[in-house]
């Protein structure tokens, strides 16, 4: 039997969880904010305060022994009800603590930082907001993330999702000059006799143009040399000139309100759901979260720089 001095720390034992979990002390060091070396340290002293192996170390891979399986499954609840614990009482307390992940894509990001971050700044400056900006659809839950935010149609069928602000709109813009030289297409179809900036998706498959005007639906296939994987270079190649783009509204308005874009085909780009905030649905909502969804509803309900104004 061990005596109290021997016995594992916390520390000792949630950097246990967060490697065993991460099968890998690099992801596990990026999640916590603790060093490859503390985290492979905390857990050598507990593997000797236990006396058994807990890990299966590689150059390669991390894997778990049959004793780690084992205190993984036993002690994983236990901690996370004691994070819980404790986070609800700092919540009592008015208090926010810890830190709050979301992964996104780069225009909701920006989209972020432009109207919910500066509140949230304000109003909860003890809490860390990590901002992971990701052109991929990632496993939220997988890659350790309190939340996502993606366009609606993105959104796993089993989370719980949260609309960001209005509806939103993919949009064909192009350069004054380069519609001086070329001319406007009136319909997708006459997109076939332009140049045009094609976009490769994460997974590798090129996105094809989506229309829609009274009912009819036309999805092109756009014709074009250059290929980009990121909405913010296509806006700035289209700025240049080099063709016509297909971007959410969002990326371009800045190059629309300075005149270096200008609108195409604009009756045949519909609305679309727009941006969401989502989580599982089956897990504890931390309070950092419940918090930043509430400041997105004021923002979706147009009072949020009414209630700054007042603070």
């Amino acid at each position: 039997m061990h005596s109290p001095v021997n016995r594992p720390t916390l520390a000792d034992l949630k950097a246990f969880m967060a490697v065993a979990e991460a099968r890998s002390f690099r992801r596990a060091a990026e999640l916590t904010g603790v060093t490859r070396s503390a985290l492979s340290h905390a857990i050598k002293g507990l593997e000797a305060r236990l006396g058994v192996r807990l890990l299966h170390r590689t150059t390669r891979s991390v894997g778990l022994t049959q004793a780690g399986e084992q205190l993984l499954t036993r002690i994983a609840p236990h901690i996370a009800g004691l994070e819980q614990a404790l986070e609800e009482t700092a919540d009592t307390q008015g208090q926010l603590i810890g830190t709050l992940r979301i992964n996104g894509s780069e225009e909701a990001i920006r989209l972020l930082l432009a109207a919910v971050v500066p509140a949230w700044l304000r109003r909860y400056p003890s809490v860390e907001l990590d901002l992971v900006e990701d052109g991929r659809l990632v496993d939220i839950v997988e890659q350790g993330f309190d939340a996502g935010i993606r366009l609606g149609e993105a959104v796993p069928a089993d989370m719980v999702a949260v609309r960001i602000g209005k509806t939103q709109r993919f949009i064909t813009v192009a350069s004054a000059d380069y519609l001086a030289l070329h001319g406007s297409p009136l319909t997708p179809q006459d997109l076939s006799r332009h140049v045009c900036i094609r976009q490769r998706l994460p997974g590798g498959k090129r996105y094809r143009w989506e229309f829609g005007q009274k009912g009819e639906e036309v999805a092109v296939d756009a014709p074009g040399v250059l290929t980009l994987n990121n909405s913010r270079l296509m806006v700035d190649a289209a700025a240049a000139g080099l063709g016509i783009a297909y971007v959410p509204e969002l990326s371009a308005l800045e190059a629309l309100n300075a005149g270096r874009l200008v609108k195409v085909l604009e009756a045949w780009c519909p609305e679309i759901p727009g941006l969401f905030l989502y989580f599982p649905a089956n897990r504890h909502i931390p309070a950092s979260l419940r918090a930043f969804i509430g400041i997105i509803r004021e923002y979706n309900a147009g009072d949020l720089s009414q209630r700054e104004s007042d603070e």
